[in-house]
């Protein structure tokens, strides 16, 4: 199986885990491939790495899993392929729209945010069809978590924002003042009382601007 990965995040992985690690991740996915239903297709595993180099991020927003349902998980978290507007992304376009005054975004592919620097990072990157959660394991864990270690090493300015426990799990981690990190509540409906409101994507673009990076255009 052919894993493309970007050359500038390669480089800077290669030295970060061990052989015995790289051998029993890739042989656990190409199991999991062969045996199972597997999202996002193989070739887009590393989708949201390959679309934002080290060098271009400027917003980090980190998720779970991809959407284990046929025709979603294309790589980014909480970027739907098909269409599909699941309620976590309607809950952070409602939060978009009320910060800018601008109408609800209705592209799901968010494609055009990683395009602008924003690493849009699943801590597994893969799933099982109809089985949240599935892949959300050790494996996965320590290469997210090496992808988080490299960003906080980086100098430029990058803005961080964790939603929710899971993603908050990450702060620890998160101890370079170069960069702004930004907490709340998760997007889904179970928690979004305390994600409206936040303020996170102004504040995102305020602190890009005074570090004379371009904004970011949070319409699809």
């Amino acid at each position: 199986m052919n894993y493309i990965l970007d050359k500038s995040w390669s480089d800077i992985l290669k030295d970060r885990f061990s052989h015995e690690y790289k051998v029993e991740l890739f042989g656990w996915l190409e199991h999991e491939y062969a045996t199972k239903t597997i999202f996002p297709p193989k070739e887009k595993i590393f989708n949201a790495l390959n679309l934002v180099p080290p060098q271009k991020v400027k917003v980090v927003i980190i998720g779970q899993d991809p959407y284990h349902v046929p025709g979603q998980a294309d790589g980014l978290a909480f970027s739907c392929h098909n269409g599909t507007q699941q309620p976590s992304l309607r809950n952070i376009f409602k939060e978009i729209s009320n910060e800018f005054n601008i109408p609800l975004p209705t592209k799901t592919d968010l494609t055009t945010w990683a395009e602008q620097g924003v690493l849009l990072l699943n801590t597994s990157l893969t799933v099982i069809e109809h089985l949240a959660a599935s892949h959300s394991n050790e494996l996965w864990h320590t290469f997210t978590t090496e992808i988080v270690k490299i960003l906080n090493e980086l100098n430029q300015p990058i803005v961080f924002m964790l939603w929710g426990n899971h993603a908050k799990s990450f702060l620890p981690l998160l101890n370079n003042p170069n960069h702004l990190v930004l907490t709340s509540a998760h997007p889904s409906p179970m928690s979004v009382k305390g994600f409206l409101g936040n303020g996170h994507f102004v504040k995102a673009n305020n602190f890009l601007v005074a570090h004379n990076l371009p904004p970011i255009d949070w319409r699809c």
